[in-house]
């Protein structure tokens, strides 16, 4: 049985996320989506809420379980037994980005290989600081997010009472 790890902060989870998890879950046998609980940058939602707003995106996945976590990441695939790690590209510099941090996590277990899925067109240029900026200031979301996470959203920004 293949398990992979798909870990990402998913601050907050879009439809290009969904699709990459559910491309992913269709390669292997078990796919852990995990929540990063301490990304080094600046979050709008809490780790629960970003677990749960990701399991509620993925219910239908059969193969997929979400957790969060606070390790570094080629320590929690250790420990889960995936094999795999799973990333997704939208443009040439993540490609730069997450060729970096492959040969890094490459080194620190080399037992365990990185695998990046090109984002579905129609998200390649969908990113979660985009839809923050397009939530704050009160535009449509349902394109690029599941309508659990618009809602959310709006919600946060109090554009929704």
């Amino acid at each position: 049985m293949t398990s992979a790890l798909y870990p990402g902060s998913f601050d907050p989870v879009t439809k290009g996320h969904v699709d990459i998890a559910q491309r992913a879950a269709g390669l292997f046998d078990k796919i852990t989506i995990a929540v990063y609980d301490a990304p080094p940058k600046q979050l709008l939602f809490t780790t629960e809420q970003r677990v749960d707003m990701m399991k509620k995106a993925v219910a239908h996945i059969k193969n997929a379980e979400v957790i969060s976590y606070s390790t570094l990441t080629i320590e929690l695939a250790r420990k889960i037994g995936a094999k795999v790690m799973i990333r997704g590209l939208r443009m040439g510099s993540d490609f730069d980005y997450e060729f970096e941090m492959s040969l890094m996590n490459r080194k620190l277990d080399p037992e365990i290989d990185t695998v990046c899925l090109m984002t579905s067109q129609e998200y390649e240029f969908v990113s979660s600081s985009l839809i923050k900026e397009a939530a704050k200031l009160g535009g449509a979301l349902n394109e690029f997010v599941p309508e659990h996470v618009a809602y959310a959203l709006r919600v946060k920004y109090g554009l929704d009472k």
